[in-house]
């Protein structure tokens, strides 16, 4: 186990530069280990899945497909050197594309070269987030992220996906509205569907859920893909097609344009963050399956690299994808040059990457459609109801505001975001203040945390029950039930015993718990030791 000890008392980037150089030494050599057979072939077998998914990718984020190939290429090469999740797969993934189409689609037309140079410059604001956080040890923010607002939001971006997709499955035109809109324009007409490109899209369908249900490691996408080539070459096929793709080795580049760097900043912090909560989700499942140590300071190392590689060779950003990072477990991958091996693989077939211009783009689109259909959760979401309001509150709220700003989507997060901060505070005001009078004796028991937000619940109980008993002679509180004081929460408690006691009561508290007692020691000082009932 990698254990990684905070100096409290020294926070500073000294501090943590000279913690992280023993880190990243032991990083370096647990890296460079021998690979394995199994190494292999899962590099091989997830390499088989990405190159079409990559392509289907690209289109999402508004850019042409072999760009996808870029962002597939050399950012898993990149990120296995640093990587602390051997089975993390790293390239396109569709949450990262559909986010990056929301932000570059409100600077620049998509397909364009300045829309193509804007995505590059997001892949690098990305990269240099994501390794910024891993270098202060930021990880923890992998942690924070609200499951309930994560659930609506991929709800609502998988339906978005579903419906950025559909007009070409139907060999339809995308017009220029919303993605809901043109999807539903394009179901509503079927005099305008293209039928050998639904025909295309359904067999394609068919293969990839055949190949499901086949194995995990049968080559259904690739397949579909080599199927869509042949069928369109032998009908000469005249729908929509990928068109013209370049041949060799992605173009390396440090120039960039930063014309659109400030529009460009919240939605790649969203990116950054929201991304690596899948990124989360993946390693630490596969962690503690199989009982590993799993780093998520490193990890952000990881895909920050792989962001800042992505931006190099003319990519857009990329993440971590939970289907071909199960890919490779189940292929048996044993060591992190894995993902490098996908990444060698896709190097490879990039000299020979024209031979997918006659593909159908009804069959990336089909390819999608299949791959995010699970993502739509609404059942989930419903049962949240039946659970906890609030958390439903949460969802369904981010689900709506995520579809209603499309296609700037980031903003659907920062709302969930808010929203759940604002109903973690709310329950956190909740404190609950029971009373009972015995005769001139009143005593007061707050449950739940007391601290600036929840004092006044506890102000507004004894003040009413003061009024509703003027017979009143001492005042209690019991702390028993007492989740957690705060500071605040303590001074504010130590008003409400001086008032009582200025207006002629007795005061006193009891059954302090042990959680509470250095608080208590701290804000009151001697004055505990006279407040203590003894009684």
């Amino acid at each position: 186990m990698e254990v990684f000890p905070v100096n409290l008392m020294n926070p500073g980037m000294g501090g943590l530069l000279s913690r992280g150089r023993a880190d990243w030494i032991e990083m370096t050599a647990r890296t460079w280990e021998k690979p394995q057979r199994g190494d292999v072939i899962a590099g091989l077998s997830v390499a088989v899945v990405v190159i079409p998914q990559a392509l289907a990718y690209a289109e999402i984020a508004g850019l042409p497909a072999y760009i996808g190939l870029y962002a597939a290429a050399l950012p898993p090469l990149v990120a296995a050197v640093f990587v602390s999740s051997r089975y993390l797969q790293t390239g396109p993934t569709a949450m990262t594309a559909l986010l990056t189409f929301g932000a570059v689609s409100q600077i620049a037309k998509p397909g364009s070269t300045e829309y193509v140079e804007v995505a590059i410059v997001l892949a690098l604001i990305v990269g240099l987030l994501r390794l910024a956080l891993g270098l202060v040890r930021g990880g923890v923010v992998a942690f924070l992220m609200s499951s309930p607002a994560m659930i609506g939001f991929t709800a609502a971006a998988a339906i978005l996906i579903l419906a950025s997709q559909l007009p070409t499955a139907l060999g339809v035109s995308s017009g220029d509205g919303s993605l809901l809109g043109n999807a539903w324009d394009a179901v509503v007409d079927p005099s305008a569907w293209s039928w050998p490109a639904l025909l295309i899209a359904l067999a394609t369908g068919a293969i990839v859920l055949a190949g499901r249900r086949i194995h995990q490691l049968f080559p259904g996408v690739l397949l579909a893909l080599v199927a869509g080539i042949l069928f369109s070459e032998i009908i000469d096929y005249t729908g929509q097609v990928v068109g013209e793709v370049p041949s060799g080795l992605p173009p390396l580049s440090l120039a960039f344009s930063f014309n659109s760097i400030w529009k460009l900043l919240i939605p790649g912090g969203v990116i950054a963050l929201l991304g690596f909560a899948e990124v989360a989700a993946i390693s630490r499942t596969f962690a503690t399956q199989d009982r590993e140590h799993w780093d998520p300071n490193r990890e952000f190392v990881s895909q920050g690299m792989a962001n800042i590689a992505a931006a190099v060779s003319g990519g857009f950003p990329v993440g971590g994808s939970f289907s071909r990072s199960s890919i490779a477990r189940v292929a048996g991958t044993k060591t992190r040059w894995a993902g490098a091996i996908t990444g060698v693989a896709v190097l490879a077939f990039l000299p020979f990457a024209n031979v997918i211009s006659p593909l159908p783009r009804a069959v990336l689109a089909a390819i999608v459609i299949v791959a995010v259909l699970r993502l739509v959760r609404l059942v989930t979401m419903v049962r949240l109801i039946a659970k906890t309001w609030g958390q439903a509150f949460v969802a369904w709220v981010t689900f709506f505001a995520t579809l209603a700003l499309s296609p700037r989507i980031e903003l659907g997060v920062v709302v969930g975001v808010v929203l759940a901060a604002a109903v973690h505070f709310r329950r956190e005001t909740l404190i609950r203040v029971s009373a009972e009078q015995d005769g001139g004796v009143l005593v007061l028991k707050p449950a739940g945390v007391l601290f600036y937000g929840s004092t006044a619940r506890l102000d507004e109980t004894f003040s009413n029950h003061l009024a509703a008993h003027p017979e009143t002679e001492s005042v209690i509180v019991d702390l028993e039930g007492l989740g957690r004081i705060d500071y605040t929460g303590a001074l504010a408690l130590k008003e409400l015993l001086d008032d009582a006691a200025a207006a002629g009561l007795s005061v006193g508290v009891r059954d302090i718990p042990r959680h509470a007692e250095g608080t208590l020691n701290r804000s009151w000082g001697d004055d505990l030791t006279h407040l203590r009932w003894e009684g």
